[in-house]
């Protein structure tokens, strides 16, 4: 009997530590969805607050918002639709869509095709500006992916005559559409349209579905939401998809790092929270503090205009996505809007 004893308190922690993993949503169990599966969790499971799920609810509605979605683990948690929004509905991603580019450049890189310390006239030509020679071939790739090529900002359509000399590249940080032009060092580096090897190389291999619509200023991605969600997850996971890494961890981690010493709250085209101030698209203005103060500290967003979103935190392996109109009408704004601090008030009811 006195062994009896001894061997259930042995095994008594083993049965505790296997019940917590099950139910910590913090735990290492991550999961990837397979074609049109995708696997659950409930709020009760996570011992979130069910009685703010409406409450929230509600504020995306007002805040016209057409879907949404929060992943813990990879599993789908929250899953809403409104205004005739539906899980085969597709919307743009806006300058959220930044962030895809930064994957592919990435991969390009890593298949030896591209290196982002390179000028960026090594894969376009001479003149590809119109500012003078020496000063365009200051501009390297990694100043097209910090939004720090310094060229003039004052239009944002990008044709050879908007691109003119403002500073020295790296010694400016502005929000410029010029960061597309990384769409066309892809595919030059490819020698293949961009579009082609985006869905050979990542779209294919997640199984998101969508497309790229050539916009007035610039290239947007369409997609439904399950699609973006899917982005996030791979993410979330520094760019492993499964067993296999698409794109390379150490550039992923780049990416999601303040990555100048001008906006420390920007990578790669990635906004990135917790950090000591930020800037703001179409402003020279430095603001202290975080960027979304209510928001986990260490989150990293894809951020678009009217307010698509992609939240990635993973201190607690949440993925979060919104897509819809302008939360405020009647100041659509560019990336960055006073909705994420509302939004993750609600959010943070819910899951705390």
């Amino acid at each position: 009997m006195r062994y009896l004893k001894i061997l259930l308190l042995l095994l008594l922690p083993i049965t505790a530590c296997d019940k917590h993993s099950d139910d910590d949503p913090s735990d290492s169990n991550m999961y990837f969805p397979s074609g049109n599966e995708w696997e659950t969790k409930s709020l009760s499971d996570l011992g979130w607050n069910e009685s703010a799920l409406q409450p929230l609810k509600e504020f995306l509605v007002q805040k016209n918002t057409k879907s949404f979605m929060i992943l813990v683990n990879g599993r789908i948690v929250i899953e809403e639709y409104f205004n005739g929004h539906t899980p085969a509905s597709t919307w743009q991603w806006n300058s959220a869509g930044k962030t895809l580019v930064t994957a592919m450049t990435g991969i390009a890189q890593q298949e030896g095709l591209l290196n982002i310390n390179n000028k960026v006239s090594d894969y376009l030509g001479t003149g590809w500006t119109s500012e003078p020679i020496d000063k365009e071939n200051l501009i390297t790739v990694r100043h097209l992916l910090t939004m720090t090529s310094a060229i003039n900002d004052a239009n944002n359509l990008v044709t050879r005559s908007n691109l003119t000399y403002l500073a020295d590249a790296g010694t400016r940080w502005s929000y410029h559409n010029v960061f597309q032009l990384l769409m066309d060092v892809v595919g030059e580096a490819g020698n293949q349209e961009f579009e082609a090897y985006f869905g050979s190389r990542l779209k294919d291999r997640i199984g998101m579905d969508g497309y790229w619509n050539n916009g007035v200023i610039f290239t947007i991605y369409h997609s439904n939401t399950r699609s973006m969600a899917r982005f996030g997850l791979l993410a979330l996971n520094k760019g492993r998809w499964k067993d296999e890494q698409i794109l390379n961890e150490s550039f992923f981690n780049e990416s999601t790092s303040t990555s100048q010493p001008i906006n420390p709250s920007y990578g790669y085209l990635w906004w990135l929270n917790g950090k000591t101030s930020y800037m703001v698209p179409g402003s020279q203005t430095v603001y202290s503090g975080s960027l979304v103060p209510d928001a986990p500290s260490d989150m990293f967003a894809a951020m678009g205009a009217e307010d698509q979103r992609i939240y990635v935190i993973p201190g607690k392996k949440i993925v979060v996505v919104r897509m819809g109109e302008a939360s405020d009408q009647q100041n659509p704004g560019f990336a960055l809007s006073g909705f994420d601090n509302d939004l993750w008030e609600k959010i943070n009811a819910v899951i705390l």
